[in-house]
């Protein structure tokens, strides 16, 4: 994980833009210019997503079998991080569970994370999202306005650049997007407790995760955690898990492999996130000697002792030589301080036990780049965008190897769907003309930079208004 992996929301757009029929596509970037043309500040306010492959990978371990109780196809169903450390955890669409980076950090067991994970999957389950459509139109003007864009946005692009834009609009608007009443609050939680025990997961979880928030109702909205405003806590809610959970003969134990997986991703959140000197400070509690070693080696690589981050990688390599995500930490370690060659053994490994990862395969093609390897590169990049477009470094990337091959045209069409779709239409205007002068007139390439000339022509039409 690395900071430049903190994408804004609102510049995240869904992998089925670039696969809309013209007039899909025409409707689309419509919708993001009206969000665009609705203000900057909106933007400003969105949130980040943290992306990470390891810490993306042992979430959806933790969440698979809860997933699958609920009758939702893991593979679909992304989670993804939101960097913030207030507690919360939402879903916008049916396409993604998002949780707070300090909601997961909180958690003291892995129970009481998946808990969290089968109450929002209750959500989508429980059609409680495709209800939301008086609640947008009463969000409030053009925030309002922006909310309503990402549902339509979400039935053109297959929902993911729904994401993309109620997460852009005002943090107030998108908080009463998210807020649920309290029926349904009560109806996921039945939802939820059903899929844990069905998936043989303790439903204490539930209670427990209720303790977090005792207290909260009693204080003022502006000093309560963002999840006990979208999702409104009673003591009827929190009686009628305890009453489930009392009437169970016998409650399973603590699975070791989830309790591994919850260790390992808040260990690399942590070391992340948290000082150097903290981390080291709690490496002697740390139970699994594998987790050890990954943040020990984390806080001496955000230290700048490469060779104390490196001897401990080694090590890591021989408790776990085929682990593909700790691969990929060594080689980010080897890429930042510019040791391309053995960056790119490192992620190449990473890439052999995980070939169908979108963040790695980033990652590959980032350190081939740099290598010198652009036709290399450039296959490895298109792999990892057909898989997932929210990483924006990876259009940076395509645009650098597409320039280095000899394409300019679609090295501009690409920067130009890289500034687009962070709301820079300016930018994106003037490298959407380039490449209209470069590529051949209707190709695919070219109706995508059309696409974005179109936004940008809109928005300038809308500023002399």
């Amino acid at each position: 994980m690395i900071f430049d992996r903190l994408i804004p929301v609102a510049s995240i757009p869904g992998p089925g833009f670039l696969r809309l029929s013209a007039r899909s596509r025409v409707a689309l970037t419509l919708l993001l210019l009206g969000l665009c043309v609705l203000g900057g500040p909106m933007r400003a306010q969105g949130i980040s997503l943290l992306r990470d492959p390891d810490i993306e990978h042992g979430l959806r371990e933790l969440a698979t079998p809860v997933l699958r109780a609920a009758g939702l196809d893991p593979s679909r169903t992304r989670l993804l991080v939101v960097d913030s450390a207030s507690l919360n955890a939402f879903v916008i669409d049916h396409t993604a569970i998002f949780l707070n980076y300090g909601l997961i950090l909180r958690t003291s067991k892995p129970e009481m994370l998946q808990a969290v994970i089968a109450h929002e999957a209750a959500h989508i389950a429980n059609g409680h999202i495709g209800r939301r459509g008086q609640n947008m139109r009463s969000a409030g003007t053009a925030a309002g306005l922006g909310t309503a864009l990402a549902v339509l946005a979400g039935a053109l692009a297959g929902g993911e650049a729904a994401v993309g834009i109620a997460a852009g609009t005002q943090t107030s608007a998108l908080r009463s997007f998210l807020s649920h009443t309290r029926a349904e609050e009560a109806s996921a939680d039945r939802s939820a407790l059903t899929y844990l025990r069905r998936a043989g997961i303790n439903p204490r979880g539930m209670v427990e995760l209720h303790g977090l928030f005792a207290g909260q109702e009693v204080l003022s909205r502006r000093n309560q955690d963002p999840y006990m405003r979208s999702h409104p806590l009673t003591r009827d809610r929190i009686r009628a898990a305890e009453a489930v959970v009392a009437t169970l003969p016998k409650a399973p134990g603590v699975d070791p492999e989830a309790a591994y997986w919850l260790a390992r991703v808040q260990g690399k959140l942590s070391a992340f996130k948290r000082a150097p000197k903290w981390t080291r400070r709690r490496l002697r509690s740390e139970t699994y000697a594998d987790v050890k070693l990954m943040r020990g080696a984390i806080a001496d690589f955000r230290s700048n002792k490469l060779n104390a981050a490196l001897k401990q990688m080694r090590e890591l390599r021989s408790l776990r030589p085929n682990d593909p995500y700790y691969a990929e930490l060594e080689g980010q370690i080897l890429y930042e301080n510019r040791r391309w060659a053995e960056a790119n053994a490192a992620y190449t490994r990473a890439a052999q036990g995980a070939p169908k990862d979108a963040l790695i395969l980033a990652g590959l093609g980032r350190t081939q780049l740099s290598a010198g390897k652009p036709k290399t590169a450039l296959a490895t990049l298109e792999r990892a965008r057909l898989r997932d477009f929210r990483n924006h470094r990876l259009l940076r990337d395509m645009s650098l190897a597409y320039a280095q091959t000899g394409q300019p045209g679609m090295a501009s069409v690409v920067t130009a769907e890289r500034y687009a779709l962070r709301g820079r239409l300016t930018d994106a205007g003037q490298h959407a003309k380039r490449a209209l002068g470069l590529l051949p007139e209707g190709s695919p390439p070219w109706r995508r930079a059309q696409d974005v000339f179109l936004a940008y022509e809109r928005s300038e039409k809308r500023k002399k208004k």
